[in-house]
């Protein structure tokens, strides 16, 4: 054996029980921003973020909090008004992880890149970690979400979050870091309906976005006025037509009216009655720099905050207008007409919440079929017009409903109120509560009613759903995520 072989093998032998016992290194995303957008020495960053922090001692804080949407620019401009947004956090309030969304600067991909790589995120002040386990979790349920290194290295947006999360929170929840690029609506759909289960009490949503690009300080105002007003009516398409309209207003120099648009579009998508969009604050970097008022960027700050569940009701009318809509599906299905929706007169009307929705058919009190859909990401109104069609043509244990026996049908609509988190079964009651059981990709639900027709307990009942409708096994349910919710039926 020559010394050259003995030297390999010796290395080789080296190399491997030199790697025995250990564990590998945690990533960290690098302070990539530091000394760019914000200072990089620690004591003067705490010093300029607390000074911010403080401009807003005396403003109102809500124990509800559901989201914010922040700027990201340099802190010299927007960080009064970044401020704003973080004073509104009620400091007593405890949040299990904080996703942060916003727009890539440097990349496209279409689609969202969920940090999956990095353990921990460095600022000056210090490491804030990412919940690994939530971010793989996102990539494994849809395709649109994915790892990108690019997407983060370079982007600031959401790095300037972290300082005033680090000095607002004594202790910084995991993070679940997500760029978003891509301007395909069904894509930005997709993307809210896997982050709508997590959009509850317990987590915050920050969505990272600057506003008016470029225009002059008056046209800035008129812009960003009109963009922001869209966004407090908590109504995704009035948010949509709005940034069209300002791309086709003429405006000189106007980039964008929101360069986190697709970010907020995300967001708006898991909005319902149940969320109250309130205004914060806003300033344009001319009221910065009174030197330059040729070329500005605006900033909004907004608070998304977490109506009480029994908010949500339907008075008589509401209910006869979906029955209505739920028989003229099917009626229109038979005649070869796409369904027709109502004129709606008010966005607030409880029938453009999203709300997951069930449709029964019973012929002289006999199943004649029943579909649902449990996501709530289409309004009530169209989601009972589709179930209704669907229940009458597609439910596979029945032949198709016929025109002969429309007038004999009895139709039931269950109508799903928003999920609420909870954390034990002490919380769940039987027969009022419906179950969803939740964990990595899989998922189940029993509706309330399901507790009317068996003899179970609250145990046996949650048992059967983790085991018959989630696939998590009798006693799977113990380390899933948990929500409840009610059913008004009609």
């Amino acid at each position: 054996m020559s010394i050259k072989t003995i030297i390999l093998i010796l290395t080789t032998t080296m190399m491997i029980n030199g790697c025995k016992g250990q564990t590998q290194a945690p990533v960290v995303r690098p302070a990539t921003q530091a000394n760019r957008f914000y200072t990089g020495d620690a004591r003067e960053l705490s010093e300029e973020v607390d000074s911010f922090l403080a401009l807003h001692r005396n403003d109102a804080k809500y124990s509800n909090v559901a989201a914010l949407i922040v700027p990201h620019a340099g802190y010299y401009f927007s960080g009064n008004v970044a401020a704003s947004a973080y004073m509104a956090i009620d400091p007593k309030k405890q949040y299990k992880r904080i996703f942060l969304l916003g727009p890539s600067h440097h990349e496209w991909f279409d689609g969202a890149s969920v940090n999956t790589e990095a353990d921990w995120y460095a600022t000056p002040l210090g490491q804030v970690k990412v919940d690994h386990e939530t971010a793989v979790a996102l990539t494994n349920t849809d395709s649109v979400f994915c790892y990108r290194s690019e997407a983060h290295d370079r982007e600031h947006c959401l790095e300037v979050q972290l300082p005033f999360l680090q000095r607002r929170f004594k202790e910084v929840p995991p993070i679940v870091p997500i760029v978003i690029s891509t301007n395909d609506y069904e894509k930005l759909k997709r993307m809210a309906e896997v982050l709508k289960p997590y959009f509850t009490d317990e987590n915050l949503f920050v969505i990272s976005s600057d506003f008016s690009h470029y225009p002059k300080y008056e046209d800035a105002c008129e812009v960003d006025a009109k963009t922001g007003k869209a966004i407090a009516t908590g109504d995704v398409e009035e948010f949509i037509a709005t940034i069209n309209a300002n791309a086709r207003s003429g405006k000189r120099n106007l980039a964008t009216s929101a360069c986190g648009e697709f970010a907020i579009i995300t967001l708006m998508l898991m909005l319902d009655r149940q969320y109250e969009v309130k205004h914060l604050m806003y300033q344009n970097s001319g009221d910065i720099d009174n030197h330059d008022h040729s070329r500005v960027v605006g900033y909004h700050s907004f608070a998304i905050l977490h109506k009480d569940n029994m908010s949500f009701a339907l008075s008589d009318a509401d209910k006869k207008v979906l029955k209505d809509i739920a028989f003229n599906s099917i009626r229109d299905s038979l005649d070869g007409k796409p369904i027709a929706q109502p004129t709606l007169t008010s966005y607030l009307s409880p029938l453009t919440s999203k709300c997951g929705t069930f449709v029964s058919l019973h012929k002289h009190g006999h199943l004649r079929g029943c579909i649902g859909h449990f996501g709530e990401d289409y309004p009530l109104h169209e989601i009972v017009a589709e179930m209704a069609r669907a229940a009458a043509f597609e439910d596979p244990r029945f032949m198709p409903v016929t025109r002969d026996e429309l007038n004999d049908l009895d139709i039931e609509i269950s109508v799903l109120t928003p999920m609420r988190r909870i954390q034990s079964l002490d919380e769940f009651e039987l027969h009022r509560h419906g179950i969803y059981i939740k964990k990595g990709y899989r998922s189940g639900t029993f509706l309330p009613q399901v507790a009317d027709e068996v003899n179970w307990t609250k145990e046996e009942f949650v048992g059967h759903c983790s085991q018959d409708k989630a696939g998590l096994g009798w006693d799977g349910w113990k380390d899933a995520e948990l929500y409840v919710y009610e059913a008004i039926v009609f």
